[in-house]
């Protein structure tokens, strides 16, 4: 559930309040001159409208709220794949009737979106159990129903698992269930041994496929729910207190009876699975004062393996409760206070990043963060680079492609090594699937091709071949080029191709492209 601060936002005009800086009811930016802020870019074209929160799409477009929120915009990058310089276009909107914010989402592994819920609808606190599913080639919603017996979803937690499953928790019980893309049918789950209800809780897909959690109302324990024995078990407590407890204030009324009152058990911040297998997860301030925020650090790998450790607390009192979290491909992570500091954790020190704006974050096919900053785009580059051996490998592409035209491509770790990005609870944003990206040898032009149907959705797959399907674009230049697969904007060792049936080439000179 969002804060106080930005359900108050929401009830007094959410495109009024949050046009200064973010979609989400940030807290305005007052930047300084200094190195993190020399890396920053604001886009050339501005939003049409307010934007409220972004997702990437499999062809390497953003899809965007805006805060007319049943609007949504795409946002691509130039011919030089450059995001910095794109271009809006508006798309279909949502179905009547359905406007949401703070609800379950997730780009799904056939490359559509889906969203069901929302505390709020058509800008009322509501708690909706409606639903639907982008298809970005078609450009239509298509309404989603829910889960049988689920009459409220709101701000639930959400999760793709790895076999592709939409995975979502009631937020008001303690319940599970599972959309098949497919069919876009809903099965209940058995939630065996789950130690509290969902509420305010986030998901974070681990490398065995399963699902960590850091519970609110009964914190500090946290817990570790197997899809496939559809069971959860005791991940063990932290050893601190993660989430705060700050609502007194009784019930709030989301149905017609009496009984329909909803008791917000606190707020938490963001976790996020780090290339090293350790999970980074952030607090809410402690107390009835603000701050400070602790931090824990869960471990899925060596003589730690299932055991937390003590992380450092938030600077200068400050929390991440209700916030935003990315992964950098440096693995370092970005954590957005919700003071409106945003942070950097490297494993060892947790260091403010001053004159980075509080706007939530995706990770662009160049390694780029871009910050959805309301009425602007701003893009954000981080220092450090990846390890080699964390980028995607491709191991038989075809040598030929043509304009068109669908192909297979088979490698490893072409989902990444985490979802990548992270929020509290709602507005999950998480892009673990492969993006594959093509240039022009000749006139340097950059073409992304719509990736769908992968084989995994799960992270950190290693030595495991995988494979996804690819959509050459109509729109590609003819000729000789490279093709590289994307996770969360690592890419790949080039492979050589040689397009047919598109454009004909130009004689531009090739940019450079970033990472």
């Amino acid at each position: 559930m969002p804060s106080p601060r930005v359900r108050l936002f929401l009830i007094i005009g959410v495109a009024a309040a949050l046009s200064a800086c973010s979609g989400i009811g940030s807290i305005p930016y007052g930047g300084l001159a200094n190195q993190s802020a020399s890396r920053l870019k604001h886009a050339s074209s501005r939003p049409p409208v307010t934007a409220n929160l972004g997702f990437l799409l499999t062809d390497g477009r953003l899809l965007v709220q805006s805060t007319s929120l049943g609007n949504w915009f795409t946002y691509s990058p130039d011919i030089n794949g450059d995001y910095s310089n794109g271009t809006w276009t508006q798309v279909a909107s949502l179905p009547s009737g359905y406007a949401p914010d703070a609800y379950a989402s997730a780009v799904l592994g056939d490359g559509r979106f889906a969203l069901v819920g929302g505390e709020y609808n058509n800008g009322q606190f509501a708690l909706t159990n409606l639903g639907a599913v982008y298809d970005p080639v078609k450009n239509t919603w298509t309404a989603l129903g829910h889960p049988k017996g689920w009459k409220w979803i709101g701000d639930s937690p959400s999760s793709v698992l790895a076999d592709g499953r939409f995975f979502v928790g009631d937020k008001l019980h303690k319940w599970d269930a599972a959309l098949d893309p497919k069919t876009l049918k809903w099965t209940t789950l058995s939630d065996a041994g789950k130690n509290d209800f969902n509420a305010e809780e986030g998901y974070t897909l681990l490398p065995d496929g399963t699902i960590l959690t850091a519970d609110v109302k009964k914190d500090p324990n946290t817990e570790i729910y197997d899809p496939v024995a559809q069971k959860w078990k005791s991940a063990g407590a932290t050893p601190v207190n993660l989430a705060s407890h700050w609502y007194s204030g009784g019930c709030i009324q989301y149905g017609p009876k009496p009984k329909d009152c909803y008791y917000p058990p606190g707020e938490i911040g963001p976790a996020m699975l780090r290339p090293d297998g350790t999970v980074f997860a952030t607090g809410s301030f402690q107390g009835r004062s603000y701050g400070p925020g602790h931090t824990a650090i869960y471990h899925t790998t060596g003589s730690a393996a299932g055991t937390w450790t003590q992380g450092p607390d938030f600077p200068n009192g400050d929390n991440a409760g209700d916030s935003f979290a990315a992964l950098e491909p440096s693995g370092d992570v970005m954590v957005f206070g919700a003071s409106g500091t945003v942070y950097e954790w490297d494993g060892t020190n947790l260091t403010a990043l001053p004159g980075v704006p509080y706007c939530p974050p995706l990770i662009a096919p160049t390694g780029q963060i871009l910050l959805l900053c309301g009425s602007t785009l701003q893009v954000y580059t981080p220092t450090g680079s990846p390890k080699g051996s964390w980028a995607p490998t491709i191991k038989k592409v075809a040598s030929h492609i043509a304009a068109g035209k669908t192909y297979k491509i088979t490698g490893t770790q072409f989902n990444g090594l985490s979802q990548a990005l992270a929020f509290g609870d709602e507005y999950p944003t998480a892009s673990n699937y492969p993006l594959v990206r093509i240039v022009n040898n000749k006139s340097g032009h950059v073409f992304y091709a719509r990736t769908h149907d992968h084989s995994t959705m799960g992270v950190a797959t290693g030595a495991k071949t995988v494979w996804t399907y690819f959509d050459v674009p109509s729109t590609i230049e003819n000729g000789s080029s490279t093709l590289v697969v994307i996770a969360n904007g690592i890419p790949s060792k080039a492979a050589n191709v040689t397009v047919s049936g598109g454009r004909r080439q130009t004689s531009e000179p090739r940019p450079t492209m970033h990472r």
